[in-house]
């Protein structure tokens, strides 16, 4: 039996059972409500898309082709419009996430304003965005099968192929997919990332990505000043997090542990070693330091620290942070990949500073010795600048065949000159196959994009207003925005439709029957569009 069919029935017994007072309600309505709102809770939607996560890791694991991918949103109505572009165009919502970015919720939804990615806005904005977003997809939802419904009733009074539209009602495919959450570094101390972690996971939240930056001088993964903490404080993090997943019944919770330490050269504090080669003697022995031979060679308040049977006085700024020696980057990164993943993170994020598929292979090939389905969630940045980075690998490619490069300058390979070339082909297609290659070569599950909407939006919005404003006037929307919107079939050219009007209209003659005044009749201007 459909769950549609299940619904009606269940309606019609509860129905039976108020001796009459119920007549009113229609359980063939109330079903239809049902299943327009499959998904009660946001503890409903983490489980589920916990379940396609693991589910599509394992898929990664057998064949690298299938990794995911997603865009970062920043507000529900832009992840509703991502998540039915991907269905009209891909048929289907499979592998396809979305991305809650700290950065866009820092730039975009903290009442401060604008703010950078520093954590400086209201963590609180992070598990509201998580619950608006699924509050859009579950609306997109609602819309679409309302129109089934609708088909399912005219199918029903003409003879028409009832059994075709039934099965399309019984299979539908939700546009509730994954949401990989940015917690930035926990907002505080361990008890106050449980707390956090909490909320998102009530509000829908099935994974969960945390950094190791100090979590009170947070930057962002782009931006230089950033200080790690030390293995043992990350690792409480994690735990925390997993603990808020268990409390709240979400037991295959995904926590993706990223580090920042291939661009952090800083840490605020010096763990405790209990023993020789502890994680916290591995994380000092990064530090940069000058050896002690007396106490001539030291200064008020200077530390000292026993290393390999010396002493060494690590270096220390004038703010109190300490300095790692230089060149130690991928060591540490490789090092907090692999205790992060064997104290409880599922997957991994190696924030890097450009795009090359080689330098985040070299880093899982030492990670995967130890640790052999390792994998990665990858940040394809709009920090990067993806042209020059790309034709600057071909240049330098081509240098290394002896091939003839001379026609170009590359320090100047940005410029529009070079656009119609045979490098600048070239490296298209690279960045083209970036995302398959990454998953083949470098372990990458899941490929993402932080802040790609935050530029569309002011890409769109410069390219209408300049010829609004100027001399194309109304036809600068018209022919820049409406036709392209009919042309290319989005539904949204319906804006009424597309923010609940005829929803509600159907819902009025459920409640309502004949007297219900509805606002899709012969004169709303949206009929234009049909």
């Amino acid at each position: 039996m459909s769950e549609y069919q299940n619904a009606i029935d269940q309606v019609a017994t509860l129905k039976s059972q108020y001796n009459g007072t119920w007549n009113a309600i229609s359980p063939e309505f109330a079903a239809r409500m049902v299943v327009q709102n499959r998904f009660k809770t946001g503890l409903d939607v983490a489980k589920y898309t916990a379940k396609i996560m693991r589910q599509d890791m394992a898929e990664y694991d057998a064949d690298c082709t299938q990794y995911t991918q997603s865009l970062g949103c920043w507000h529900g109505f832009v992840g509703q419009q991502k998540m039915l572009s991907v269905k009209k165009h891909q048929g289907t919502t499979s592998k396809s996430y979305l991305y809650l970015s700290g950065w866009m919720v820092a730039a975009l939804r903290s009442e401060f304003g604008p703010l950078p990615d520093q954590s400086m806005h209201e963590k609180t904005s992070v598990a509201a965005l998580i619950e608006e977003l699924y509050t859009f997809l579950r609306q997109a939802d609602a819309r679409e099968l309302g129109d089934l419904f609708k088909q399912l009733d005219a199918a029903k009074a003409s003879g028409g192929d009832v059994a075709a539209i039934q099965a399309q009602i019984d299979n539908y495919e939700t546009h509730v997919v994954p949401i990989i959450a940015d917690i930035d570094a926990g907002f505080g101390n361990e008890e106050a990332t449980y707390l956090l972690a909490k909320k998102m996971i009530e509000a829908g939240a099935c994974c969960i990505q945390i950094e190791n930056q100090v979590s009170d001088a947070k930057q962002c993964g782009h931006q230089d000043g950033k200080v790690t903490v030390p293995h043992e404080d990350f690792l409480a993090k994690i735990n925390a997090v997993r603990y808020a997943f268990l409390e709240l019944g979400v037991d295959d919770g995904v926590i993706v542990a990223r580090t920042d330490s291939l661009g952090a050269g800083l840490t605020q504090k010096i763990p405790v070693s209990t023993s020789e080669g502890d994680l916290a003697s591995q994380y000092n022995a990064f530090l940069q330091t000058t050896p002690v031979n007396s106490v001539a060679d030291l200064n008020e308040g200077d530390l000292v620290l026993k290393q390999n049977g010396e002493l060494v006085k690590p270096e220390r700024l004038p703010n109190g942070l300490f300095r790692f020696k230089p060149d130690t980057g991928v060591a540490r990164c490789v090092l907090d990949c692999i205790t992060s993943l064997q104290n409880g993170a599922d997957l991994l994020w190696i924030e890097t500073e450009k795009p090359h598929v080689r330098q985040i292979g070299d880093m899982v090939d030492q990670i995967r010795e130890v640790i052999p389905n390792a994998k990665l969630v990858y940040n394809n940045s709009p920090s990067f600048n993806w042209t020059l980075n790309f034709r600057q690998q071909v240049f330098d490619a081509w240098s290394e065949e002896g091939k003839d490069v001379s026609a170009y300058d590359r320090a100047n390979l940005m410029s529009v000159e070079y656009d119609e070339t045979e490098l600048a082909a070239a490296a298209d297609e690279k960045i083209q196959s970036f995302q398959a290659d990454a998953a083949r070569e470098a372990g990458i599950f899941h490929h993402l994009i932080t802040l790609p909407t935050y530029h569309t939006a002011a890409l769109s919005t410069d390219n209408l207003a300049k010829g609004y404003f100027g001399d194309e006037g109304m036809l600068a929307y018209v022919k820049g925005v409406q036709r392209q919107e009919i042309r290319q079939g989005l539904a949204c050219v319906k804006h009424q439709a597309m923010a609940g009007s005829d929803l509600g209209d159907v819902h009025k003659e459920y409640f309502s029957g004949e007297q219900a005044l509805k606002a899709s009749g012969e004169d709303n201007t949206m009929n234009q569009f049909d």
